[in-house]
């Protein structure tokens, strides 16, 4: 990954309906948003030249503002387009996009109605969110010490920047212990996600993964989902108690960063990267970079 500080780069970033310079590209220290956390976002990628699910992406971003009381000013054809200028102005293939908006400084304290409504699009080269011997063998992960709260505490539908408080504080004692990311439960104690990723786990050749009542549900999480009834397997959403790991035979996890990633290890228990992980991984890999995309909405069994 660019290890070039953010707000020091080359480039343009698209902000508030157009092409500005990236070092330009800022907001007053008493924006509503960096207070408040009234700020939603979307993490896309771009292979070929191409974003991945790039309505679907943009679709949750403008319902997630509207959750969060808020309508973004741009229309979602305005957005797509938009997110492909900015690829394209950055001269990029292989990109992570990041499209946020947030209220303005007008008003500060927690009554914000009249802010204004600011949107911006920046992308830049990302490559593996692990290193590929991690990818390919399988990562380790920690217990989180945080849950994912009660669904009525939190817009939990929603990908809004507050709710990732809890993730980057699991992120940072995980790396600090020597673990690549970690594992948190649910306000009831049922395995929920990691810190940025949905996870799945095969159990007697079937593949499980819990029921998003309470987390995003991603949409690679969907796109593999997909995938795997497209090859025939057996997937149930439901909800999985954390003990439910000592039947499990492989753990792998998804998401627009991690894409698909083994797990090995989640905390006293262990995994083995196998026959389901490595064809899903290879499945979404081909997946993402088909130059014309599949509609995936209608299973078809084909052989694994």
């Amino acid at each position: 990954m660019d290890e070039l500080p953010f707000d020091d780069r080359e480039g343009h970033i698209w902000f508030d309906g157009a092409l500005v310079p990236w070092k330009d590209a800022n907001l007053h220290v008493l924006s509503h948003g960096l207070h408040y956390a009234s700020c939603v976002f979307e993490g896309e990628r771009a292979y070929n030249g191409r974003i991945f699910k790039l309505t679907e992406h943009t679709e949750r971003l403008v319902e997630g503002a509207r959750s969060m009381d808020f309508e973004i000013p741009y229309t979602v054809e305005q957005i797509d387009d938009a997110c492909n200028e900015v690829l394209k102005s950055q001269g990029l293939s292989e990109a992570y996009i990041r499209p946020i908006a947030w209220r303005g400084s007008e008003m500060m304290g927690v009554s914000a109605q009249n802010a204004k409504i600011h949107f911006s699009i920046a992308a830049w080269p990302w490559g593996a969110y692990f290193t590929p011997e991690a990818r390919m063998e399988g990562i380790r992960m920690q217990w989180a010490d945080w849950k994912r709260p009660d669904p009525a505490t939190i817009p939990c539908k929603t990908k809004a920047a507050g709710l990732y408080m809890i993730c980057t504080l699991s992120k940072h004692k995980a790396e600090r212990d020597g673990f690549n990311d970690a594992l948190m439960l649910d306000y009831r104690g049922y395995i929920a996600e990691a810190t940025g990723a949905n996870i799945f786990l095969v159990i007697d050749g079937k593949i499980h993964t819990p029921l998003p009542d309470c987390f995003l549900d991603g949409i690679t999480r969907r796109t593999v989902i997909q995938l795997a009834k497209m090859r025939g397997y057996d997937v149930t959403e439901r909800h999985i108690k954390p003990e439910e790991l000592n039947d499990a035979s492989e753990v792998f996890l998804c998401g627009t960063a991690v894409e698909v990633t083994p797990v090995c290890e989640i905390g006293e228990h262990q995994f083995t990267p196998g026959e389901i992980t490595r064809t899903l991984l290879g499945d979404y890999d081909e997946e993402v970079r088909r130059d014309v995309p599949r509609t995936l909405d209608a299973p078809k069994a084909y052989a694994a």
